[in-house]
């Protein structure tokens, strides 16, 4: 019975490390403005070479 608590153990510990791994993205994407991520889309618009299509 013991291995079950170490499974269960080890489990609890693999969801809280995602839940924190997620909050921090959350963090991360909430502390940019609109302005920063506008101006992040069109540097890498201007960065992909022309005829690139990614609809193939």
């Amino acid at each position: 019975m013991r291995w079950w608590k170490t499974v269960g153990l080890a489990g609890l510990v693999g969801v809280a490390a995602t839940g924190v791994v997620i909050a921090r993205e959350e963090r991360r994407r909430r502390a940019c403005t609109p302005d920063e991520i506008r101006g992040r889309l069109h540097a890498r618009l201007d960065a992909t070479p022309p005829g690139d299509d990614a609809d193939d």
